[in-house]
């Protein structure tokens, strides 16, 4: 994933039975796409990422919570287009937080954020640290809950829902994102 990432998304982003990405995974990276597609948006982002874990893993709807939890964060994600995220339209999610350092440099236009690249490349390092061959989308969540500045965590505080987990004990609650395009 670090050097070959194809303008379409980060290496095996797609259903490849080879892949470094769970089934589940691999569809919510796939949904996350066509989500950006459709609402008109150059970059993939973390909320994208977000609304295709909740959508397509199941685990992931369990660490979120239950279904009343589940609802307002699919509720927030639902409004970014008529309202909450018009203020991220036309705007690049910076790559801070977790991941970050590690993430590789790509020019505007690829269409994955660095935010979201750097969440992948996170959610790839767990995996790994966990002995698991392919990232899952627990993994991805744990990811993006550790930077509490990308979109993704954002949707979640102010949904109320603070995912249990290793990250989430390690992010801060109000942590504040100062920055343009947050």
């Amino acid at each position: 994933m670090h050097s070959r990432t194809p303008s379409r998304g980060p290496a095996g982003a797609g259903p490849d039975a080879d892949g470094p990405f769970s089934p589940e995974l691999a569809a919510a990276l796939s949904s996350a796409r066509r989500r950006a597609g459709r609402g008109g948006d150059r970059h993939v982002d973390t909320a994208h990422l977000l609304h295709g874990l909740a959508e397509s893993d199941p685990a992931v709807r369990a660490a979120l919570g239950g279904p009343a939890r589940l609802a307002r964060v699919l509720g927030y994600l639902a409004q970014r287009s008529i309202g909450y995220g018009l203020r991220w339209q036309r705007t690049v999610e910076a790559a801070r937080g977790a991941g970050a350092s590690r993430a590789p440099a790509r020019p505007a236009g690829t269409g994955w954020s660095p935010a979201a690249v750097a969440a992948l490349e996170e959610a790839l390092g767990r995996a790994r640290a966990r002995g698991a061959v392919r990232a899952g989308g627990t993994d991805l969540l744990d990811a993006l809950v550790a930077d509490p500045c990308c979109r993704a965590a954002e949707v979640l505080r102010h949904a109320g829902v603070l995912p249990a987990g290793p990250a989430a004990e390690a992010a801060p609650a109000g942590a504040a994102c100062h920055a343009p395009g947050r």
